[in-house]
């Protein structure tokens, strides 16, 4: 899954786009590398990003999701967004995936909508807002909390008739530092869910602090993490480099034949 970042203000400067012909460029280069998604954002989820109207999400995104619908019409569109309103235009624009940073906690309608939109959801964990996240990464038992919200969550979208669900237990979101390796070392447990678990480490803030590099250096660290998350059942690698990942699905996969 690669990332389309329709924001003045992603984490990494190097996945920024300000234009629809600058995301059309992006898009054709990563699904020539081999990309099965596309994940379009228009609002920054990064640690303590601000917060920004519905209105300016989707001005900066739906253009972007008509044009590549309509110039990659083989290309699955996956949209970030966890607002119900920009999550319906989106898929009625021709986005294919919701993919929800706040497991619908951030729009009490957003689940209603899924289910009538008939698409399917990726549901990540996450406490609080990208502005207060880290404040809140605070667990008892951090795999244990992470895994009961999936229960409860999923029961909640399968009584309303949403079953194409892919959970993500969202590294770096209300995780701070060592909670993100405890959760990828005991990743493969999410495995008894019986759902496709989707990574998304992509030069993040845990590679950056272990490693002491920036983000526009972790892309080796970011390789080695996503190795490991195949090693114990990720079946979506969410990612800036696609070529790199595609490579690395590829060896992997040459040892596991």
């Amino acid at each position: 899954m690669g990332i389309i970042n329709l924001t003045p203000d992603s984490f990494y400067e190097g996945s920024r786009i300000s234009s629809v012909d600058g995301a059309l460029q992006q898009a054709e280069k990563m699904l020539n590398y081999g990309a099965t998604f596309l994940d379009l954002g228009a609002y920054s989820s990064r640690p303590g990003a601000d917060d920004i109207s519905v209105q300016k999400e989707m001005d900066r995104l739906l253009p972007v999701v008509e044009t590549i619908a309509k110039q990659f019409p083989d290309a699955i569109i996956s949209v970030d967004t966890c607002r119900a309103k920009v999550a319906e235009t989106a898929v009625n624009s021709g986005a294919h995936i919701i993919n929800d940073i706040s497991g619908g906690s951030l729009d009490a309608e957003m689940f209603v909508t899924v289910a009538k939109l008939n698409v399917p959801y990726i549901l990540m964990h996450m406490k609080g807002t990208p502005k207060t996240m880290n404040l809140l990464a605070n667990y008892g038992d951090l795999f244990g909390e992470v895994y009961d919200y999936f229960i409860d969550k999923c029961h909640q979208l399968r009584q309303l008739g949403v079953n194409d669900v892919i959970i993500d237990p969202g590294f770096g979101f209300a995780k701070i530092g060592h909670q993100n390796y405890e959760l990828m070392g005991r990743l493969q447990e999410l495995n008894a869910l019986q759902l496709p678990v989707l990574v998304g480490v992509s030069r993040k803030k845990m590679i950056q602090n272990l490693l002491g590099v920036a983000s526009e250096d972790a892309l080796n660290g970011t390789t080695i993490l996503n190795t490991i998350a195949l090693t114990k059942g990720a079946n979506i690698l969410r990612v800036h480099d696609v070529k790199e990942a595609v490579e690395a699905i590829k060896v992997w996969e040459a040892v596991n034949a």
